[in-house]
């Protein structure tokens, strides 16, 4: 097994769990061993690592607050960058593409005009912000280094994921999968979801932003058979951004985006609600598949008489036309 000198160094001086450091020790010998026969020198690699080690110690020591809307700090140390330079030795360019371009240029249109999109995605790996940047590095930079995340709590919370989040822009929500967990902050959960709704109101009617947003509420997982499927969308939170898109003193238009990057970094087989997953990674490819331009008012269903039947009829038509384009990306 390659073995972290540095992770050692922290082991030894008391700054890390025993837990924290077999996680991290897989990690760092599956992304040695996926980079091995790339471009990518194993020296370059394990030097990446050790950059990620330092900022996961400082994460521990004295970690983050991340505010409603996290704002991407890029100096004095350039977190976006990091996060980019961290996942591309992992990403097969000959297995990776980018679909339904003219649809981002369309959205990137929209945004440089002060308009707003927000984009209706499904969800896989923790790194599907940097994997998004890297797609579209050489067609639409900005638009992936600009683009907002709706963020759940353990992407900020995990000292691991943090440093890749500290890197991007991020509306910082609590699911209603942990919100309960534990109960005595439920209240304090929901007034930080409240601000953060407020801030992103104010985001909206500023306009030229680009939201992404995963309806799920959650990474896609494997079925019974092992294919990986798109999780279904829910319909209470699809109708929460429309609404709030309508009050927005900006025009707010919705898109669908498909995105295929499960094998780089799977989720655990269930979900956890402690924080410290196993992080294995594997190179591979990633695709993406921008979709058209929603229309959030005519659709099949929409004149049913029950508004709850009417908003789900709206969830799984969005939510097919995700997985018709995911299917897409082979």
């Amino acid at each position: 097994m390659a073995i972290s000198k540095k992770l050692e160094q922290y082991l030894k001086q008391g700054t890390i769990s025993d837990k924290y450091a077999t996680i991290l020790q897989y990690f760092y010998e599956d992304y040695l061993n996926e980079v091995s026969s790339t471009g990518f020198s194993k020296t370059q690699c394990s030097e990446l690592f050790d950059v990620l080690l330092d900022l996961i110690i400082k994460q521990i020591t004295n970690p983050h607050a991340f505010q409603p809307y996290h704002v991407q700090i890029r100096h004095p140390f350039d977190y976006y960058a990091f996060g980019l330079d961290f996942l591309r030795p992992l990403v097969d360019p000959t297995q990776s593409k980018a679909l339904g371009l003219d649809y981002a240029k369309e959205i990137d249109l929209l945004v440089n005009n002060g308009d707003n999109v927000i984009l209706l995605a499904n969800h896989q790996i923790e790194g599907d912000p940097q994997a998004i940047s890297l797609l579209l590095e050489s067609s639409f930079p900005k638009l992936g280094e600009h683009m907002i995340f709706v963020a759940g709590e353990r992407v900020i919370t995990d000292p691991l994921a943090a440093p890749f989040s500290l890197g991007r822009n991020l509306l910082c929500i609590y699911s209603k999968r942990y919100i309960d967990q534990p109960p005595e902050l439920k209240m304090q959960k929901q007034l930080h979801n409240k601000r953060t709704m407020e801030r992103m109101a104010e985001l909206l009617s500023e306009g030229g932003k680009c939201i992404y947003v995963a309806p799920s509420g959650g990474r896609d997982r494997p079925n019974e058979e092992g294919v990986v499927e798109v999780a279904s969308f829910d319909p209470q939170s699809i109708e929460m951004f429309y609404l709030m898109a309508l009050k927005s003193r900006r025009p707010t238009f919705f898109y669908t985006l498909a995105l295929k990057t499960y094998s780089l970094l799977p989720p655990p087989q269930t979900i956890q609600v402690e924080l410290g997953e196993l992080r294995k990674t594997k190179r591979g490819g990633i695709q993406l598949c921008f979709g058209p331009k929603v229309d959030m008012e005519h659709y099949e269903g929409c004149d049913h008489p029950d508004k709850y039947q009417r908003r789900a009829c709206r969830a799984e038509q969005i939510w097919n036309r995700v997985v018709q384009d995911y299917k897409t990306l082979r």
